[in-house]
């Protein structure tokens, strides 16, 4: 960045010396308001060491920082802060303390570096020397270093706007090739606003920007309110543009049981001994290499599982086993299942398409069911997009893929968790480390980053994380999550709702965000209670008293039998 030395800058500080470690230095100043915490300054410095920053020759290169610390150095004595009805100003000018004012601080900054249009930021490995100006970050420079693209240039994602600026007056807009080829995580605590945080990041993959395709694994229903994208306004195009929404709700989700391995088929069945998992895998295997190519059912597997449980009596005569029949039980639970078919299923064509996002609505579905059902798209999708990468598939064929796709998976703790064995983190992992390379991306949201598997949560290179208080959630990060940084990380349990801090592999450096407001609805709000409850008490007030203004209800006519009433 060469200096623009006509322009009005701001000074707030002058450089004291160098701080604790190597990359940091300090600088006082009277005035803490402009320097507060998290805030961007810069110091200038000359190619040529042996000259100053405002020498005449050579280029100046302005070095920009992030200020991570505050401390009050000099004050007026603290007897004169005991007596709450005295000025402590007043006094100190009865006694000849002129100085204005009386405070000063050091503020400590970490050094980011000099930012290169090509290459990003640079560490020049030069502190800048005592007595040097610190100068505040104007907004155009920020506008300039810290995105990696414009709000509205194509590939772009208008998340929201520089937290400790006026609202709008530096955007934050994310690089979405670095976004969905090196996979998300947004991570935050209940209610801190992560769901509407994703909405507005699909909205922006959606835009005519971008027209990505987009497939959500929702447990909880909470997307449906992105159906308001068909014919909104502000996401048509002029060539005709307009995104579509794909609402495939619980009654509609179909996989074909074909398509299942054989721990996919453990995690939906019943605890089983150890001869009866043998039994089971055996069986499967047989299936899976009678039918090769074919589509087979769970009573193929049920038919399976009686040939191949026998056991010899004491004759040498082969004869029925003891397990066959405990296994038929509990295959025909799976056989039960309306969401696993012999034939049935949800191709890549039908969930994916250019300007389509896809929304998998699972909240009504068991838990076991939720998974394995992710881990059968997740693996479908993987190959596909590798199979077609490859040439091995043609178009026409089921599993032709020819654009890259995002997956942003809801409640990822329950797919990937950090202490349980799971299929779904076993698929995750491979697709987290080879899917860049076949233009497969995956989000992770979660409420519990300490109850997501570290693995699956370290190879998302981008994240954002909003408020986060449970300590075990907030040590995770330090160990998962390390583009953040340990002085923003420190800020988790003070943000609010809407508040996000972004780093990673989508920006060019770790910001405070607030998030934008969506233009769709949010479909996460938490149930008003009070409000419901009187609302029904109000209504059901107003039908007792319309029941007394009808009077009391006719009695009915008495039975007789012959002449006797029965009352």
């Amino acid at each position: 960045m060469i200096a623009n030395h006509n322009s009005c800058r701001t000074i707030v500080g002058i450089v004291k010396g160098p701080g604790e470690t190597g990359s940091e230095y300090m600088f006082i100043t009277a005035d803490p308001q402009p320097a507060r915490i998290g805030e961007f300054v810069y110091y200038e410095l000359s190619d040529r060491p042996n000259e100053s920053a405002n020498s005449a020759t050579g280029t100046v290169h302005q070095v920009l920082g992030k200020i991570t610390g505050c401390r009050l150095i000099e004050h007026l004595p603290d007897r004169m802060f005991a007596d709450y009805e005295l000025n402590p100003g007043t006094v100190a000018a009865l006694i000849g303390f002129t100085c204005e004012p009386a405070e000063l601080y050091e503020m400590t900054v970490e050094v980011i570096g000099e930012f290169h249009p090509v290459f990003g930021f640079n560490n020049l490995r030069r502190l800048p020397l005592p007595g040097a100006k610190v100068y505040l970050a104007d907004n155009e420079l920020l506008r300039h270093v810290l995105n990696k693209k414009k709000p509205q240039e194509e590939g772009a994602a208008h998340i929201g706007s520089l937290l400790l600026r006026e609202e709008g007056a530096v955007p934050i807009a994310l690089d979405v090739k670095e976004l969905v080829s090196t996979h998300v995580a947004i991570l935050a605590g209940t209610g801190s606003g992560k769901s509407y945080t994703a909405g507005v990041l699909v909205e922006e993959l959606l835009s005519p920007k971008n027209r990505a395709a987009v497939l959500i694994l929702d447990p909880h229903g909470e997307y449906h309110t992105l159906t308001q994208l068909r014919g909104h306004q502000a996401f048509r195009d002029k060539d005709g543009y307009q995104p579509q929404v794909n609402l495939i709700g619980p009654e509609k989700i179909k996989i074909r049981v074909s398509s299942l391995e054989f721990y996919d088929i453990l995690t939906l069945l019943p605890p089983m001994s150890d001869r009866q998992q043998a039994i089971l895998k055996k069986a499967y295997d047989e299936v899976r290499r009678t039918y090769r190519n074919h589509h087979w059912s769970t009573q193929d597997l049920i038919n399976a599982v009686y040939r191949v449980d026998r056991v010899e009596d004491e004759e040498g005569n082969l004869k029925q086993g003891s397990s066959a029949d405990a296994l038929a039980w509990k295959l025909e639970k799976m056989q039960r299942s309306s969401y696993f078919h012999t034939c049935e299923h949800l191709p890549p064509q039908k969930l994916f398409a250019p300007g389509q996002v896809t929304i998998l609505e699972m909240n009504e579905i068991p838990l076991e069911e939720q998974q394995v059902i992710a881990t059968a798209i997740l693996r479908q999708t993987n190959h596909a997009r590798m199979n077609t990468h490859k040439n091995h598939v043609l178009e026409g064929d089921e599993q032709y893929l020819p654009y890259p796709v995002f997956i942003l998976i809801e409640e990822a703790h329950r797919f990937a968790p950090a202490h349980e064995p799971s299929q779904c983190k076993q698929v995750l992992r491979t697709i987290l480390s080879e899917g860049r390379k076949f233009g497969l991306g995956v989000g992770l949201i979660t409420q519990r980053p300490g109850k997501l598997d570290s693995d699956v949560l370290s190879q998302c290179m981008s994240q954002f994380i909003l408020r986060i208080v449970n300590p075990v959630d907030q040590e995770s990060l330090k160990h998962g999550v390390e583009a953040a940084g340990r002085d923003l990380l420190k800020e988790l349990p003070a943000l609010s709702k809407g508040q996000v801090i972004i780093a990673g592999a989508c920006v060019n450096t770790p910001v405070l965000c607030r998030v934008r407001q969506r233009l769709t609805s949010h479909g996460g709000d938490t149930l008003d209670a009070p409000a419901l409850w009187k609302e029904y008490f109000a209504k059901h007030k107003q039908l007792e008293r319309m029941g007394a203004m009808a009077g009391p209800a006719p009695r009915a006519k008495p039975h007789t039998l012959g002449r006797r009433s029965l009352e």
